[in-house]
């Protein structure tokens, strides 16, 4: 090499060397481009597919009780992220009938709260502005005053009894004959029946049941009052019991006032009264609320229907068994 002579062996090493350093070198270069185009690729990829992802999330921060009408509605393929989307959007539907619930409810009662009320103070101004009031003016007014003050207390008693129902389980389960609380329940609504002359049948079978003896004697409870007030004068009341190997049946079925078959679901909301909102002189407007909460809370199903010519019927279906299932 150059005009001198050069070991072969040396010259072997030398060359093997160089060609190592230089694989070295450009190796290294080209592992670094793979990572870099890698790197940017699998960043561009997962960003398109996360983003929906993304957008799940940046809804859920945004979310609030006056922003419950957003949707996703991703459109696109329908993989996992998709059905999480979907996912997501039935929750939002759910919670927002919820918060309108919430929102209809509390209305209803601050208008229901608001009556007896204002009864109360407009009788208490009348009389204390008379200088000639009499003994029989105030007695007057303490009437019209207790009777108020019972309607207030009757109305705040259902909405504590709903509150605690509503959507929690049950603290007592143990069995029950469902015709002895219906029995008990109906001495209680007897005398306005007679009063109104309402016949009344009673078509009883064995009806076990397995429950809070006190919930469901409130839901018979409702259901007999509902009946009788919300009767005809010289109406008629059908009770039915049938017991079953997984379930209890109890029917109550009156005469009344038209109702229109796509109302009847109506009913069960609170403070709807027959079809009317907050016009009756007595009840609540909650008995039926009560009554369907009353019976989610034992894992049954309450169903009503419209009576043709008139009146309402109300099947409650109830397990008969501590792990009985409706069929």
């Amino acid at each position: 090499m150059d005009g001198r002579e050069v070991d072969a062996g040396a010259l072997v090493d030398l060359l093997g060397e160089q060609a190592r350093d230089d694989v070295l070198r450009s190796g290294s270069i080209a592992f670094l481009c793979v990572v870099a185009a890698a790197a940017l690729l699998a960043w561009t990829i997962t960003g398109r597919v996360l983003q929906p992802v993304h957008d799940v999330t940046d809804a859920a921060r945004r979310l609030s009780a006056e922003s419950l009408g957003e949707r996703l509605r991703l459109d696109g393929p329908r993989d996992e992220v998709a059905e999480l989307a979907d996912t997501f959007d039935e929750m939002l539907d759910r919670l927002q009938a919820a918060f309108e619930s919430q929102r209809r409810f509390v209305a209803n009662a601050s208008h229901e709260l608001r009556t007896p009320l204002a009864v109360i103070r407009t009788e208490l101004d009348v009389t204390l502005s008379d200088p000639d009031a009499d003994e029989a003016e105030l007695r007057r007014m303490a009437g019209v005053v207790r009777a108020a003050t019972e309607r207030a207390e009757q109305l705040v008693s259902a909405l504590l009894l709903l509150a605690r129902t509503d959507g929690f389980g049950l603290a007592v389960r143990e069995p029950v004959d469902l015709n002895a609380v219906v029995e008990s329940a109906w001495r209680a609504a007897r005398h306005e029946a007679e009063e109104r002359q309402l016949r009344v049948s009673f078509l009883t079978a064995p009806a076990p049941a397995v429950g809070d003896p006190a919930l469901l004697e409130r839901i018979a409870g409702n259901l007999l009052e509902n009946a009788v007030r919300h009767n005809v004068p010289g109406g008629w009341i059908e009770v039915r019991t049938e017991g079953g190997p997984e379930w209890t049946l109890l029917r109550v079925s009156s005469s009344g006032q038209v109702v229109a078959p796509d109302r009847v679901e109506e009913l069960f909301e609170p403070f709807r009264r027959g079809g009317s909102d907050r016009t009756a002189r007595t009840g609540t407007g909650l008995g039926l609320s009560i009554v369907r909460a009353a019976v989610a809370a034992h894992e049954g199903q309450v169903h009503a229907t419209a009576v043709p010519g008139g009146g309402l019927s109300v099947a409650v279906h109830l397990p008969s068994t501590p792990h009985g299932k409706l069929v």
